[in-house]
């Protein structure tokens, strides 16, 4: 299973206890996967099509525990006749349809409905509760997440730019950083750092998935610190080395050409020692002198060497 498919078994699983976050959260389901339709006695229909059995099992529970609605028939009748993976509820019953329209405000008190791609009513996401549970509806129906360990990335794919600007300015609320682009006839809203991902699953009271993702945050983390030294240390061994190597070449060439002889004492002992020694570092370099020299004595003096030898190569 995909950790998008992890967030999304554990939000399917969460119903809040208050009437209006239910609402809310079946204001997203049916402005997102909802179709106004009629039957063939003409009469309105509200259909909510969908791929994934969590949004059903979501909008059953809702339907029953806001509305009282008995969904038991509906639920087996949907079941049987789902085609393709997809997933058809059907409500036809007036009195409910009437209900549900009135209080996810979709319909005004002169009885004339909205259109679903407008969004969400602003009433319905008053409250900060009710937000999280929007958002919870809307991840559940049009979310994905990429996985963690490959790269952070989260998206809510709409159908019309009114409704990813609603979702974006919900998560602006909630201090996330959201941005919108555009992609074929879509419009997605998605967000790219990793801790306000973290932030968006602890909204959705997603805490499960929020735990595993922060433990793979950081285990991320180390490996990246890791890789870092790693990087960092063999940069630093394969500059001594090409160092070492030229100092040795240095070296070999005036002893080749002009000689030892020519050189002041300490410069011809630290060339010799030097030779000897090929693979010692500058600190061991200057213990193997007479007398011992630091590091930056060491240094000085492979220096006059390589200027040395540079002048004699004109």
């Amino acid at each position: 299973m995909s950790f998008s498919s992890e967030v999304k078994e554990e939000l399917g699983k969460y119903v809040s206890r208050n009437r209006h976050c239910q609402i809310a959260e079946l204001a997203a389901i049916i402005h997102y996967q909802g179709h106004l339709a009629r039957g063939e006695a003409g009469q309105l229909q509200l259909q909510i099509l969908t791929e994934n059995p969590l949004v059903l099992r979501k909008c059953f529970t809702i339907l029953n525990k806001a509305f009282k609605i008995d969904t038991s028939e509906m639920e087996e009748e949907c079941l049987q006749n789902h085609k393709n993976s997809v997933y058809t509820i059907v409500l036809e019953r007036e009195e409910d349809i009437m209900n549900i329209f009135r209080a996810i405000k979709l319909m005004d008190e002169e009885g004339v409905l909205h259109d679903l791609k407008d969004g969400v009513h602003a009433d319905i996401l008053d409250q900060y509760c009710c937000r999280r549970a929007f958002m919870r509806g809307a991840f559940l129906c049009i979310g994905s997440m990429s996985d963690p360990m490959k790269g952070y990335h989260l998206e809510l794919v709409c159908n019309t730019g009114q409704q990813a600007k609603q979702i974006q300015e919900v998560l602006i609320m909630f201090g996330l950083d959201a941005k919108i682009v555009t992609r074929k006839k879509y419009f997605v809203v998605y967000i790219k750092e990793g801790s306000n991902i973290v932030d968006f699953l602890g909204i959705c009271k997603a805490r499960v998935a929020l735990m595993n993702l922060e433990n793979l945050r950081i285990l991320k983390e180390m490996r990246n610190k890791i890789n870092r030294k790693v990087n960092c240390e063999t940069a630093n061994i394969a500059k001594t080395v090409n160092a070492a190597a030229k100092q040795i070449d240095d070296i070999m060439f005036i002893r080749d050409s002009i000689g030892f002889s020519k050189l002041p004492d300490h410069l011809k002992q630290m060339a010799q020692v030097r030779l000897d020694y090929p693979e010692a570092s500058l600190k061991e370099l200057g213990q193997y002198l007479n007398p011992p020299v630091g590091k930056s004595g060491v240094n000085h003096r492979l220096r006059k060497l390589c200027e040395i030898a540079d002048l004699n190569r004109g």
